[in-house]
């Protein structure tokens, strides 16, 4: 067994396609259109026939406060793998993107935390 698809909550679909491709660099795999909004998955490009991230819609009325009540709390909604942290929060920064958490080196992992400007913190992690 293994992980086929997972999914992160955005609160608009074309605004996340864009931060999470020209942003994070990964590559659309899928778009197919389902009434008002998208099936719409992203790939890694190192892996581009791996787990899917699809960015689907907030809509139900469940998912809102669920990630207000992350955010607020300072977790993240799920965490993506990097070569260097730092050098990833360079690069990212660079670009304008806001973190509410900067690398920290926790003994076997280092991390950050960053909003991906659709109503989410994303953890970056490499192991040390």
């Amino acid at each position: 067994m293994k992980i086929h698809l997972s999914s992160v909550c955005v609160d608009d679909q074309d605004k996340a396609l864009r931060f999470y491709t020209d942003v994070l660099g990964f590559r659309k795999k899928h778009e197919i259109p389902l009434g008002e909004h998208r099936w719409l998955t992203v790939v890694s490009p190192d892996d581009p026939d791996g787990t899917e991230l699809v960015l689907e819609p907030d809509e139900h009325p469940a998912v809102k406060p669920y990630k207000e009540a992350l955010v607020k709390d300072g977790i993240p909604v799920t965490s993506f793998a990097v070569d260097d942290v730092h050098a990833e929060f360079t690069r990212l920064r660079g670009l304008g993107v806001r973190f509410m958490q900067e690398p920290v080196d926790m003994g076997t992992v280092t991390t950050a935390v960053l909003d991906d400007t659709c109503g989410n913190l994303i953890q970056i992690a490499h192991t040390n």
